[in-house]
């Protein structure tokens, strides 16, 4: 299959155009840092980016923009076990932020105390 000069020069014209919005995302990622969010929010907002840049990698530098229905499905199938499988550590870590539970140590109550030690005489 022979290309021309144009569409060599279309493709790399596009390579060019996904480099600077993957530059873009990265100085996206690094003024987000400087935001102070909270950790959650934080995360998540890392995530998204990240994941938007893999896209672009997958889909234009590995040529994926152009493969089979099977291939997205699969691919798909995967970013589903991947944000599931960093959601739930996040989710269950949740419960163990202080403050966050409501139950007596979280609330301030007393925190119980052994009792004073004291001399046995001799």
């Amino acid at each position: 299959m022979a290309h021309t000069a144009d569409d060599i020069q279309a493709h790399v014209r596009l390579y060019y155009k996904v480099f600077g919005t993957l530059m873009a995302l990265t100085l996206l990622t690094v003024a987000v840092s400087y935001l102070h969010l909270p950790h959650t929010p934080a995360v998540i907002v890392a995530l998204a980016i990240a994941a938007l840049k893999a896209s672009l990698v997958a889909m234009f530098f590995m040529h994926l923009k152009g493969e089979r229905p099977f291939i997205f499905w699969s691919l798909a199938v995967t970013a589903v076990f991947f944000v599931f499988l960093f959601a739930l550590p996040m989710w269950t870590e949740g419960d163990h932020i202080v403050g966050t539970r409501p139950d007596a140590w979280s609330a301030g109550a007393a925190v119980p105390h052994a009792p004073p030690h004291s001399p046995t005489p001799h």
